[in-house]
C-alpha cells in the first residue's frame, strides 16, 4: 500500500508514469496526512452510504473514503492520472474510477446505476479552484438526491459561499447556495498541505441539503433573477439595482418594496434571505 502523503513516494509514483501537473486543471495533491481522514470522517456518519468524489488526483482522499463507506465512485477528468490512481486504489474493491468531466455527467444516472444499494449518497472532493463555483452549482442544480456536499475550496471562496445573509461578504453565490442547503466552514487547510503548493490557503466546507427554503419560494426563476439583479449593482441601493437588473420601472419596484416593508436605500448585502424570498414572491404574484 502506498503512503500517498509521503512526498518521496508521490514523486516516485509521478515519475514512473511521467506525469506533469496541469495548471489549466488546477492540480494540487494533498500531502498533509491529517486532512483527508478528517474530511472523510466529517462527510457522513453512515457507513452504508455511497460517496461521489470529484477530482481524486492520485487517490489520497479516495483511500480514506473507501475505508469508511460502502461505495466510492471517483470522477477524474485527466486521462493522464488514470493509470496512477488505478494502481493506488487497486486493492480497494469498493472503489470505481470514471474518466469523465463531472460537468458533462448525468448525475441522476450515476446515482441510480452506481449507488442503488447504498442508504444515501454524499459528495466529497478537493475541488479545483478555477472552477469551484461552477461545479458546486452544477451539482446543486442537478441534485438527484445527494444528502450533503463536503468539499475543499479556496479559503476566500469558502468565506463567500458560507457568508451569512446581511453581511458584507454575502453575495449571489451565497444566496444561491442557501436556496439548496445550509453551508458551513468545517476547518482550514494551509497551503503547505499540497504539492505543488498553491499561493492561497484552503477551507473544507459542508453543505447540508435542505428543502425548507425551496418550499417557501413561489418561482425559483424569479428568486434567482432578484438575487442576480440585487448583487450585480451592489454599490447601488435596492431600488436602483432591482430596477436596472430586472428592467422594471422604479415605480413598480417601489410598490414591491413597500409591500415587503423594505427601505428603498438598502443594499443587497443588508438583506436577509427571507427578504429575497419575499421580493421574488411579490414579483411573481403581482
Amino acid at each position: 500500500m502506498f503512503n500517498l502523503c509521503d512526498i518521496g513516494q508521490v514523486k516516485e509514483l509521478l515519475l514512473k508514469y511521467n506525469f506533469k501537473f496541469s495548471k489549466s486543471l488546477g492540480q494540487n495533491f494533498i500531502i498533509n496526512s491529517e486532512v483527508c481522514p478528517k474530511m472523510a470522517e466529517m462527510c457522513s456518519e453512515n457507513c452504508e452510504s455511497g460517496v461521489l468524489e470529484i477530482g481524486p488526483g492520485i487517490g489520497v482522499l479516495t483511500v480514506e473514503l473507501a475505508k469508511r463507506f460502502k461505495k466510492v465512485v471517483s470522477i477524474e477528468i485527466d486521462k493522464n492520472l488514470m493509470p496512477i490512481i488505478n494502481e493506488t486504489v487497486s486493492d480497494l474493491n469498493n472503489v470505481e474510477i470514471i474518466n469523465e468531466d463531472i460537468l458533462k455527467l448525468n448525475l441522476e444516472n450515476i446515482v441510480k446505476d452506481k449507488f442503488y444499494d447504498c442508504d444515501e449518497v454524499s459528495i466529497c472532493a478537493n475541488l479545483p479552484y478555477y472552477i469551484t463555483s461552477e461545479i458546486i452549482m452544477y451539482i446543486l442544480e442537478n441534485n438527484p438526491g445527494f444528502s450533503s456536499m463536503t468539499v475543499m475550496v479556496q479559503k476566500e471562496a469558502a468565506e463567500r459561499i458560507c457568508a451569512k445573509p446581511g453581511t458584507r461578504q454575502s453575495g449571489a453565490i451565497s444566496m444561491a447556495i442557501r436556496y439548496y442547503g445550509i453551508p458551513k466552514i468545517l476547518f482550514n487547510v494551509g497551503r503547505n498541505s499540497f504539492i505543488p503548493s498553491p499561493n492561497v490557503d484552503s477551507c473544507v466546507i459542508k453543505i447540508e441539503m435542505n428543502d425548507k427554503n425551496k418550499k417557501a419560494i413561489v418561482n425559483s426563476n424569479a428568486f434567482f433573477k432578484v438575487v442576480r439583479a440585487a448583487y450585480s449593482k451592489r454599490r447601488k441601493n435596492l431600488l436602483n439595482s432591482l430596477s436596472i437588473g430586472m428592467e422594471i420601472d422604479k415605480s413598480k419596484i417601489k410598490e414591491i418594496l413597500n409591500i415587503c416593508n423594505l427601505d428603498f436605500n438598502l443594499r443587497a448585502e443588508q438583506l436577509k434571505f427571507d427578504d429575497f424570498i419575499n421580493i421574488s414572491n411579490v414579483i411573481e404574484l403581482k
